[in-house]
């Protein structure tokens, strides 16, 4: 039985080097110079403090745009509201997405089952979704079917195996 995994994980390197990215671009912008923005990356989480609400969401729009550049999907990140900390202190904290839900699972599943593709079986494994088959055209047909679809979260394919 040939087999793939269905999952959402973004590219730990390249999120850190998109995050590099930013930092730079903050410090060397004279649109933020004395207002003390800054953007920190823990735990799968990007926080951006600063004195104002305009310069944290600009600070935003600064990641977005790394983001983009180095070609990381922008369906991971999830921005959170905007509070005030206190001492006219912003924060901002948008959180890295990994990992399909049940929910989305779910429909992923049905997705293939509508198609009807005659010998595939799918199942939810954790936060990833296993396709089997004893046939490998079927799965590769599987994968370009899915590629078509646009899901709320960004997928990848791994665990190819035979």
């Amino acid at each position: 039985m040939s087999s793939f995994d269905i999952v959402s994980e973004s590219d730990q390197h390249e999120l850190q080097n998109a995050f590099n990215q930013t930092i730079k671009e903050l410090e060397q912008r004279f649109d933020f110079r004395g207002t003390e923005t800054k953007i920190v990356f823990l735990d799968k989480k990007f926080s951006i403090t600063s004195t104002s609400e305009d310069r944290a969401n600009a600070a935003f729009d600064v990641l977005l745009d790394k983001f983009i550049k180095r070609k990381i999907s922008l369906k991971f990140l999830d921005k959170q509201k905007i509070f005030s900390t206190g001492n006219s202190i912003w924060k901002l904290e948008i959180e890295i997405k990994t990992g399909i839900d049940k929910e989305n699972a779910k429909k992923i599943i049905e997705f293939i089952r509508q198609e009807k593709y005659n010998g595939v079986t799918s199942a939810i494994q954790g936060e990833a979704v296993r396709i089997t088959s004893k046939s490998k055209d079927k799965l590769q047909t599987v994968m370009t079917f899915l590629k078509t679809k646009d899901f709320p979260l960004e997928i990848s394919f791994n665990n190819f195996r035979n």
